[in-house]
């Protein structure tokens, strides 16, 4: 079971010293008292004799794992089976914590981000060592970039055979401390509180971000388990066995000493950073002159302790125009005349204060350019890296603040009683809104020179959604083109990868979404090329009652890379994919296709309606859409 070929002994030791060398017999015996000191004080021997070792008892680790999950309110652990990680799965199950298994290590984490996102907590996912680790990697990232708090619980080689061969055995802390918070591997049974509890607390304080720990395959199973697979086969032979024997028997009261005392398993606190009053003050001053003032919302602005709902409130008492972005998205409803849509551009040169709040001078604000220099400027992020990112270049904020978004601006409306934003500002900025979507219409309403146009599908897909849906975004330009069409309806019901970009987040989104809201409508807007990454994860959603709606925008083509490949450097390659029937592929996991070609045309609408009562059937549904190129997103970047 834990990857042993042969005793542990014969392991450790290798071939017996040949009996002739009594010269190095002897001077290997003096070194033992040497080797025994050092073990005294490396594997707490003085330590265990305070502390009982149950050797019958038939706890384990993973039971320990369980209760400190349970005990932090986690609901959900998502995973991919492994005998490393088993007893972790089943204590889990046992204690009324869904465990959902996925068909990929990645969507496992994908799925415990959204539910990070969506619930305000940790989101939790478990995958077995190796392999089962490295498939999580990019997932693990995607979760830093996005801020999102997850705990990835990864088994791992027996404590004495890391470094020896063992199966799947690879330096894992060295892939993980780069793109984590917190990593630590379990040494003991009773570290597992304390060091569990920690990670935790890392995870949801400061920035949130992902945390990894290290769990050996002896810290998870029970005495007996790892007593017969460290236990030398027959009887010792010889000074050398002796002494390795001890070291074993050492080894393993070191494990189990003191496993199953009492612990408090109750939450670490989670620090947030704070603006203080001074700057609260400072930035009253500056927006209580303000003409033209907006607001750009990040991500940062839905983490807690803020409830969203209460956000939004302020948002609209403060009658501030605002640009959404991440999963600030559907912050302020769906036609809210504060969410301004387009022209965002334009608007930040006009501005003459512009509050950033969670907002990044990343690509998505071309590094800081658009913003005028004229403007007064307010950042507000948790992450101070994030927060000057590019002022060394493009631009300069005039405030500063690394503290937590969201209670910054209630505590600044607390400042601004009485405060009213011009409605001439608010009312030009939406005037330019409905004038671009008018626009936006009539490309809907144009012919594509084959099967259907794209936009003409968003449009009527906005207009069917149920007011409770939460969309997934997945994919390059059929998606790019949904985020401009498609409404989230209120706050958290917006999910993409973030400044990652990265493809095949769908699966896993929509599945953490479907478990958190059950009762709500969940929709994966996907390209055909990003649909490669989960189209499997049907096969989930069927054997886990978790039906969702995909919407396929099948161009037969990477479009997003091809937009700029063709004309700049003359090729297609490694562009074209095919018009599959991916609907087929679904009901081949379970779920229920359909396809839209230009036939249907004028049954689109009735399509998209039997998608959704399929859904509320309960069966997860595939919507394989025939779509044509139109011009909308020329001049987009895909680098």
């Amino acid at each position: 079971m834990f990857g042993f070929t042969a005793s542990a002994a014969e392991q450790i030791s290798g071939d017996q010293p040949c009996p002739c060398t009594q010269a190095l017999t002897v001077i290997f015996g003096a070194l033992v008292s040497v080797v025994l000191f050092w073990a005294n004080r490396r594997f707490g021997i003085f330590y265990r004799l305070l502390h009982k070792v149950e050797t019958q008892s038939p706890c384990h680790g993973g039971e320990i794992v369980a209760k400190v999950l349970h005990a932090h309110g986690v609901r959900f652990v998502f995973t991919l089976v492994g005998g490393h990680i088993s007893p972790i799965l089943v204590a889990s199950e046992k204690l009324g914590i869904r465990v959902v298994d996925t068909r990929q290590e990645a969507t496992a984490v994908f799925a415990a981000d959204a539910v990070a996102r969506l619930s305000g907590t940790v989101g939790v996912a478990a995958v077995t060592a190796g392999p089962g680790l490295t498939n999580t990697v990019t997932a693990i990232k995607n979760a830093q970039m996005a801020e999102s708090p997850v705990l990835l619980i990864g088994g791992a080689a027996a404590t004495l055979l890391q470094g020896r061969g063992a199966l799947q055995d690879i330096d894992q802390m060295s892939l993980f401390k780069p793109i984590c918070k917190f990593c630590a591997s379990i040494r003991t049974i009773r570290e597992i509180v304390p060091v569990l509890k920690r990670a935790i607390a890392e995870a949801q304080s400061g920035t949130p971000g992902p945390v990894f720990i290290e769990f050996p395959i002896d810290i998870l199973y029970p005495y007996h388990v790892v007593h017969k697979e460290l236990a030398p086969k027959g009887t010792p032979k010889g000074i050398m066995g002796k002494i390795i024997n001890c070291y074993l028997q050492s080894h393993l009261n070191n494990l189990f000493a003191g496993a199953w005392e009492s612990r408090d398993l109750s939450p670490l606190p989670v620090t947030i950073p704070q603006a203080t009053s001074e700057q609260i003050q400072q930035c009253v001053e500056l927006l209580s002159r303000a003409k033209k003032p907006v607001f750009l919302l990040g991500s940062q602005v839905t983490l807690p302790p803020t409830p969203v709902e209460n956000l939004r409130k302020v948002l609209e008492a403060l009658g501030i125009p605002c640009f959404l972005g991440g999963m600030a998205r559907g912050m302020l409803g769906r036609d809210s005349h504060l969410h301004i849509r387009q022209n965002r551009k334009d608007a930040l040169k006009e501005a003459d204060l512009v509050i950033m709040a969670g907002t990044v001078c990343d690509f998505r604000l071309s590094y800081g350019r658009v913003l005028n220099r004229k403007s007064k400027i307010i950042a507000v992020n948790r992450d101070r890296s994030q927060l000057l990112k590019n002022s060394d270049m493009f631009w300069k904020p005039t405030v500063a603040i690394q503290g937590d978004a969201a209670s910054f601006i209630v505590k600044l409306s607390e400042g601004l009683k009485g405060f009213s934003c011009p409605s001439e500002w608010t009312e030009s900025l939406k005037t330019g809104d409905i004038n671009k979507e008018k626009t936006n219409q009539k490309k809907a309403d144009e012919k594509t020179e084959l099967h259907l146009n794209p936009l003409k599908v968003l449009h009527l897909v906005e207009e069917a959604m149920a007011e409770d849906s939460i969309i997934v975004a997945d994919g390059g330009d059929f998606v790019g083109s949904a985020a401009y069409i498609l409404r989230p309806r209120g706050p958290l019901r917006w999910l993409d990868p973030g400044a990652f970009g990265t493809l095949g987040v769908g699966g896993g989104f929509a599945l953490g979404a479907k478990l958190c809201r059950p009762d709500s409508e969940v929709w994966i807007i996907f390209g055909d090329g990003s649909l490669g990454y989960s189209i499997v994860e049907f096969d989930t959603y069927t054997r886990h009652k978790t039906p969702v709606i995909a919407l396929v925008g099948n161009d037969a083509c990477w479009s997003q890379i091809a937009r700029e490949q063709v004309p700049m450097l003359g090729s297609n390659v490694a562009c074209g994919l095919a018009f599959n029937d991916y609907h087929v592929v679904a009901e081949g996991f379970g779920g229920k296709g359909f396809i839209v070609t230009r036939q249907e045309d004028d049954r689109i609408a009735d399509i998209i309606k039997q998608a959704q009562e399929s859904c509320t059937k309960g069966k997860a549904t595939l919507v394989n859409v025939l779509i044509g190129k139109t011009n909308f997103r020329d001049g987009s970047i895909s680098v």
